[in-house]
């Protein structure tokens, strides 16, 4: 007997389909626009690097952790909350950066080091965070590494070679990403309501906020001394990479609260942040055009 797919069924695939082109679009785009020399060149000041790594790989998770012995949550969103945490690297901090009047070199080169760590990082410390859940550490490695670093390489590579291609298909790339993060929040708004419903009002919520608030603060103040790394480091902290944390909810985990928790937090991550964005950039503009006035010197009398 053939099993027939709910409408509800049928819309929460579709949204798994927009979840796979929002990833690879993402990283295709970010390949077609960006070159090796503009990622590596900001990554040299080594101490700066590494307490970007032990802010967001140490110290992140270590918040998340505490929030959940504070805050406790269904498996499910435990689960959710810790993908995030785990996953650094956003492909939408150079527009928060833009936002926020922060380095854009340095936040190019800061994503792109998040990111590839991430790869190699949430697949080996992900099983050993959750219990009661059998986590298969390779899978979770094998889906980031062809939806998020085979395209960014790929687009690497054509950036590379053929630079008049890039620069005409880097835009249908962001498009399509754009389009397929629209169509992945409606699907999954609209199969998982009662889910979501649910959260409203709940401790969720309210982890979720301080988590993002918490991150801020970390990346801000291991962001060095110049206040436009500063700001860099603290959106880049905070700006979770939902594209690879929404990858392994939707393709490893079967609790829709898994799911659920990742766009609460990226939900919320987005009103937060462009807000500390946009003060950020405000404050800045204000400083950059408090030059003081030169002092004129007085006219001696003549005759």
């Amino acid at each position: 007997m053939v099993e027939t797919l709910s409408l509800t069924d049928f819309i929460l695939i579709f949204g798994q389909l927009a979840v796979l082109v929002f990833v690879i679009c993402s990283m295709l785009s970010m390949g077609l626009t960006l070159t090796v020399p503009q990622i590596l060149k900001p990554l040299r000041n080594i101490r700066l690097v590494l307490q970007a790594l032990v802010a967001n790989f140490i110290l992140v998770p270590i918040v998340a952790i505490t929030l959940l012995a504070a805050f406790p949550l269904t498996q499910g969103l435990t689960i959710g909350l810790l993908l995030v945490a785990l996953s650094a690297g956003a492909p939408f901090l150079p527009k928060l950066t833009q936002v926020a009047k922060g380095d854009p070199a340095f936040s190019v080169g800061l994503m792109v080091l998040l990111m590839v760590v991430t790869i190699g990082y949430l697949p080996l410390l992900l099983p050993r965070l959750i219990t009661g859940v059998a986590i298969n550490a390779w899978d979770i490695a094998r889906s980031l590494i062809f939806l998020m670093l085979i395209p960014l390489f790929i687009g690497l590579l054509i950036r590379a070679r053929y630079e008049e291609v890039a620069a005409s298909v880097a835009p249908l790339m962001s498009q399509a990403s754009s389009l397929a993060l629209i169509v992945l929040i409606v699907a999954f708004f609209v199969g998982y309501f009662p889910e979501l419903a649910g959260v409203i009002g709940s401790t969720a919520i309210i982890a979720s906020i301080i988590f993002l608030i918490a991150a801020f603060i970390i990346g801000y103040v291991f962001g060095g001394r110049e206040g436009s790394t500063k700001r860099v480091m603290g959106l880049g902290t905070a700006q979770r990479n939902l594209g690879a944390a929404t990858a392994v909810a939707g393709l490893n985990f079967t609790d829709p609260d898994v799911l659920v928790m990742v766009l609460v937090v990226g939900l919320a991550g987005l009103v937060v942040l462009m807000f500390i964005g946009g003060e950020l950039g405000k404050r800045a503009e204000v400083a950059l055009n408090a030059v003081p006035e030169e002092k004129t010197p007085k006219k001696l009398p003549t005759g």
